[in-house]
C-alpha cells in the first residue's frame, strides 16, 4: 500500500507540472490582464498538432518543435490582442463581447483541425517516450518525466521574467493601475499585448508536452478547460509560482483519487478544490498577484 501510494504522489507531481504548462498562459490573460481566452487549451491542442506534422514528417523531438515554434506564437498571439483590442477593448464591449470572441475562436480553430486532420488520434515517437526511470520501488516514466522538467523550467522562466524585468513588472500591474502604468511611460495597449503573446508562446510548449504524454484528437483541448482555469483561481489571480503549486496539489489530488478509488472520479478533484476555494479562501493560495 505504501509504494502505491507514494507511486500515486509521485505520477501525481510530474502530471501536476504539465498542468501548470496549460495554465501557465491562462494565469496570464486571466488573472493578469483580466482576459477570458477560453480558446487557450484548444490553441494548445493546435501548438500539439504542429509538433506531430514535423515530427511525423521530419522525426523532430517534440519538445524542441514545441521551444521553436513559441516565438511564432509569441506573434500571433499579439496578433490576436490586437484584434481583440480594436473590436472590443477600446470600445468598452470586453466583458461579454470578448468572451464571445474567444468562444468563437475556440470552435474555429477546433473545427478547422477536424476538417484536417479528421477525428483520429495522433500521437508522436521520440527515444524517451516508453521508457522508465526506477528509483527503488518508485518509476518515473519518461514521457512523464520529460513534460514535468520542460514545464516546471518554462513556468520558473516566466515567473522570474515577471518578477525581475521591467515589462515584466508591467504586466503585472496593467490590471491593477492603469494610469500608474502610464506615469512610469509605459504603453498599457502594447503591454498587454506583448503579455498575451507570453501568454500563446507558453501554449506552444505545452501542446508539445501534451502529445508526448497521451495521443490527441481536435477536441481534447475541451477537457482541459474547466481544469485550466481551477488552477488559475487555487493559485491566485495571476500568481505565477501559485499556478505551479496549484497545479501540482490538483495533479496529486487526481492521481491518488484515480488510484484508490477509480479514475472516473478525477475529473470532479479539479471542480471540488476550486468550490472550496472560492468558498473559503476567494483569493486563492498566493493570492492575486
Amino acid at each position: 500500500m505504501t509504494e502505491l501510494f507514494i507511486n500515486a504522489v509521485v505520477s501525481g507531481l510530474l502530471l501536476g507540472g504539465f498542468y501548470a504548462a496549460v495554465a501557465l498562459g491562462l494565469s496570464i490573460t486571466f488573472g493578469q490582464l483580466d482576459i477570458v481566452n477560453i480558446a487557450h487549451p484548444t490553441i494548445v491542442i493546435f501548438g500539439a498538432y504542429i509538433a506531430y506534422i514535423l515530427n511525423e514528417t521530419f522525426g523532430l523531438d517534440p519538445v524542441l518543435i514545441g521551444l521553436v515554434f513559441a516565438p511564432v506564437f509569441y506573434v500571433l498571439g499579439m496578433g490576436l490582442y490586437r484584434i481583440y483590442y480594436y473590436s472590443f477593448e477600446r470600445t468598452g464591449q470586453e466583458s461579454l463581447s470578448g468572451l464571445a470572441f474567444f468562444f468563437g475562436l475556440m470552435f474555429i480553430i477546433e473545427v478547422c483541425l477536424i476538417l484536417t486532420f479528421g477525428v483520429d488520434y495522433r500521437l508522436v515517437s521520440a527515444p524517451y517516450i516508453g521508457q522508465t526511470w526506477k528509483i527503488g520501488f518508485v518509476d518515473f516514466p519518461l514521457r512523464m518525466t520529460v513534460p514535468f522538467i520542460v514545464a516546471v523550467v518554462v513556468t520558473l522562466a516566466v515567473y522570474f521574467y515577471m518578477s525581475k524585468t521591467f515589462q515584466g513588472r508591467a504586466i503585472m500591474a496593467v490590471s491593477q493601475d492603469r494610469l500608474a502604468l502610464q506615469l512610469m511611460g509605459a504603453d498599457p495597449v502594447k503591454v498587454k499585448q506583448s503579455a498575451l503573446g507570453i501568454a500563446i508562446a507558453t501554449a506552444a510548449i505545452a501542446g508539445a508536452l501534451l502529445i508526448i504524454i497521451q495521443p490527441i484528437e481536435p477536441s481534447v483541448g475541451r477537457l482541459f478547460i474547466g481544469r485550466a482555469f481551477a488552477i488559475v483561481v487555487l493559485g491566485g489571480m495571476g500568481s505565477i509560482s501559485g499556478t505551479l503549486m496549484a497545479a501540482l496539489v490538483i495533479g496529486v489530488a487526481e492521481s491518488l483519487i484515480s488510484t484508490f478509488y477509480g479514475p472516473s472520479w478525477a475529473p470532479a478533484v479539479s471542480f471540488g478544490l476550486l468550490l472550496l476555494t472560492l468558498a473559503f479562501r476567494p483569493q486563492g493560495i498566493f493570492g492575486r498577484a
